[in-house]
C-alpha cells in the first residue's frame, strides 16, 4: 500500500515522503493525491458497440495538461513537455456496450526517435494515487528511459481525473491503530463503518468495478489505443500487484516489466499489512540507532533502547489522554500510524525529520505546549481534515478481495499478537472499511502464477512491502529475476534509493532487454554484493 496503506499508508499510503517528487512518493504509503480536477463522469457508449475490442481503435485527442490556474500538477506536466489525453473504457467489461468512463493519461515522448522502443506505462502505488506526473520524475531521473520510451502516466479508474470517486471523508486514510483495549477497538470499528457508508453514498453503482483486474484491462486498452503491440511497465508498491495482474491476464502483450517494492500477491487486499510488524519494527530500530548516535541534536536517548523507550512512552501517554499538537488531539489510534508513515525513507535527512517529529510528540506527552514541524503538520492535516485523501484506495482494495464482516475476527487477531507486536500489531491487524462495504467483489481474486519475464526490485529492509512478501511475488512469477538492495530500510529501490547498482540493473533490462542470469544483490555503496 502506500500511506495509505495499503499503499503503501497512503500507501502509509500509502504516507511516504516525496523525493525525486514522485519516486520517493511512489514509495509512500500515502501517496497523496495531486489535486487534479476531475474528468467528466459516466457517459453512454454509442449504440452498436460490439465488444471490448472496439475500444482498442479509438483516436486519442492529445492536449495540454493544465486544467486551470490552480492546477500545479498540470503546470508541472506542461513545463516538462508532456501531453494529456483521455481514454474511453467500459465501466463493466462484462457489458462493453453499456456505460463508459474516461481514464486520464499523460505522455512525455522519447527524445531519440531512432532509439525509441515503445511505451513505458507507470504506476506510483497507493492504491488510489494519481500517476500522471510520475512521468516527469522518471524523465528527470533517467535520461536513458527518456530517450528510449514514450513515458506514459495514468490516473487509474476512479482516481484523480479518471471519473473520480468521492467518499466525503474527513480523514486522509483509513489506517488506524485499534488502540490498547476493547473500547478503543470499538471506536475504530465505528469509524470504519462510517467511512464505508461515506463511499456508498453516490457511488454504489460503480464500486463493484473499481478492481485491479479492471484497471489491468484499462491498461491493455491504453496499449492498443497507443498503437503498441507490447506494453512495458514500471510499477511501485501497489503498482507491482497491478503489474502482476496484467501479466496474468495479458501476458502475451507484456513487454519489459519492472515491479519495484513488490507486495505479497497471496495476501494483497484488506489484510495486506497484517504480516508487516517485524519489518516495521526492524525499520524503527534502525532509525532509533541513528537517533541515538545523534542524541545531542534530538535528545531522544543515547542508546537504541533509550530511543525506543521514548517512543513507547509517547504511545502509552497517548493511550491515557490525547496529546495536544497545535489544534489537533493525537491519541493511541494515531501514534503508531504516524511512526509507520515516517519510516519509508532511511536517508539522513528523512531520519532527522522523523527525530524532530518524535521530539515534538515526546514533549507533548510531557504536557509541553508544542508546534508541529511542517512534515508532521501536513500529516496531521491529512489525518484530521481529509486533505490529500486517497479516496479510491478503499474502493479498490474492497473490490479486489472480500474481508471478514465479523469485528470479532479482527479483535481476536489483535489480542493474539499484542505480546509480540505491541506497537504495530493493533495498527496492521485492525478492522478496515471493507468489513462494512456495501458491495461484494464481482470476480475472484487473481491468482498470480505465470512465467512472463519480469524484473523485481526491492530493499531487504522495506517496512511497507516486507522482504518475505517480495520473495513470494518472485516465486509466483517464475520467469522473474530479482535485484535486492541490501541493508536499505526504505520503500522504492529504483531511482528512489539513488543506488547505481540497482539503477543500472533496472535500466539494462528496460533499455537493453537484458534480464540478469540470476538474482542480483547490491550494497548501499552501489557495488554488487558478493
Amino acid at each position: 500500500m502506500s500511506h495509505a496503506a495499503v499503499s503503501c499508508p497512503a500507501e502509509p499510503g500509502s504516507t511516504g515522503r516525496r523525493g525525486l517528487r514522485a519516486l520517493a512518493a511512489a514509495a509512500a504509503l500515502t501517496l497523496t493525491g495531486l489535486g487534479l480536477t476531475s474528468a467528466p463522469a459516466v457517459a453512454e457508449t454509442p449504440a452498436g458497440a460490439d465488444g471490448p475490442a472496439r475500444f482498442h481503435h479509438q483516436r486519442l485527442d492529445w492536449h495540454g495538461c493544465r486544467t486551470g490556474p490552480d492546477d500545479k500538477a498540470g503546470e508541472t506536466l506542461d513545463a516538462a513537455g508532456a501531453q494529456c489525453a483521455e481514454v474511453v473504457v467500459p465501466l463493466d467489461y462484462r457489458r462493453p456496450g453499456g456505460r463508459t468512463i474516461k481514464v486520464a493519461i499523460s505522455r512525455i515522448k522519447a527524445t531519440d526517435p531512432a532509439k525509441r522502443r515503445g511505451v513505458l506505462l507507470t504506476n506510483p502505488g497507493g492504491p488510489g494515487a494519481s500517476g500522471l506526473d510520475l512521468v516527469v520524475a522518471l524523465a528527470q531521473g533517467s535520461p536513458a528511459l527518456r530517450s528510449h520510451y514514450d513515458l506514459i502516466g495514468m490516473d487509474p479508474r476512479f482516481v484523480g481525473r479518471s471519473t473520480p470517486i468521492h467518499c466525503g471523508w474527513k480523514t486522509g486514510t483509513f489506517l488506524r491503530s485499534a488502540g490498547p483495549n476493547r473500547r478503543t477497538f470499538d471506536e475504530s470499528a465505528a469509524l470504519m463503518k462510517e467511512l464505508a457508508a461515506g463511499c456508498a453514498r453516490g457511488n454504489r453503482d460503480v464500486l463493484p468495478y473499481a478492481s485491479t483486474r479492471n484497471t489491468a484491462r484499462d491498461m491493455d486498452v491504453i496499449r492498443a489505443a497507443l498503437g503498441e503491440q507490447k506494453l512495458s511497465y514500471l510499477g511501485y508498491s501497489y503498482g507491482t500487484y497491478l503489474g502482476a495482474v496484467y501479466t496474468q491476464m495479458f501476458g502475451a502483450n507484456a513487454g519489459r516489466i519492472v515491479l519495484d517494492s513488490a507486495v505479497d500477491p497471496d495476501v494483497y487486499g484488506p489484510r495486506l499489512l497484517s504480516r508487516n510488524a517485524p519489518a516495521i519494527t526492524a525499520a524503527l530500530k534502525h532509525w532509533a540507532a541513528w537517533a541515538a548516535e545523534h542524541d545531542k541534536e534530538h535528545g531522544l536517548g543515547d542508546t537504541t533502547a533509550e530511543v525506543l523507550a521514548t517512543v513507547n512512552r509517547v504511545n502509552q501517554a497517548a493511550a491515557r489522554r490525547p496529546l495536544r499538537i497545535g489544534e489537533y488531539r493525537v491519541d493511541s489510534h494515531h501514534v503508531p500510524y504516524l511512526l509507520f508513515g515516517s519510516l519509508y525513507n532511511d536517508s539522513a535527512e528523512a531520519y532527522a525529520d522523523f527525530a524532530t517529529q518524535v521530539r515534538t510528540l515526546a514533549d507533548a506527552a510531557r504536557g509541553t505546549v508544542v508546534t508541529a514541524p511542517p512534515s508532521l503538520k501536513a500529516t496531521l492535516d491529512s489525518l484530521f481534515t481529509g486533505a490529500g485523501a486517497l479516496e479510491a484506495q478503499a474502493p479498490i482494495i474492497c473490490a479486489d478481495r472480500a474481508a471478514s464482516r465479523d469485528p470479532e475476527t479482527y479483535f481476536r487477531d489483535i489480542q493474539a499478537h499484542r505480546a509480540d507486536e505491541p506497537l504495530f500489531g493493533p495498527l496492521i491487524r485492525n478492522i478496515t472499511p471493507c468489513a462494512f462495504w456495501p458491495t461484494a467483489p464481482v470476480e475472484p481474486t487473481t491468482t498470480i502464477r505465470n512465467d512472463v519475464p519480469v524484473l523485481i526490485a526491492g530493499n531487504d529492509g522495506d517496512p511497507a512491502s516486507h522482504y518475505l512478501g517480495q520473495q513470494v511475488m518472485h516465486r509466483a512469477l517464475t520467469g522473474s529475476r530479482m535485484v535486492t538492495l541490501r541493508g536499505a530500510y526504505r520503500h522504492a529501490a529504483y531511482l528512489g534509493a539513488g543506488n547505481s547498482c540497482v539503477n543500472a540493473t533496472v535500466e539494462r533490462y528496460l533499455v537493453d532487454g537484458v534480464l540478469p542470469d540470476g538474482d542480483v544483490t547490491c550494497d548501499r555503496d552501489g557495488a554488487p554484493a558478493g
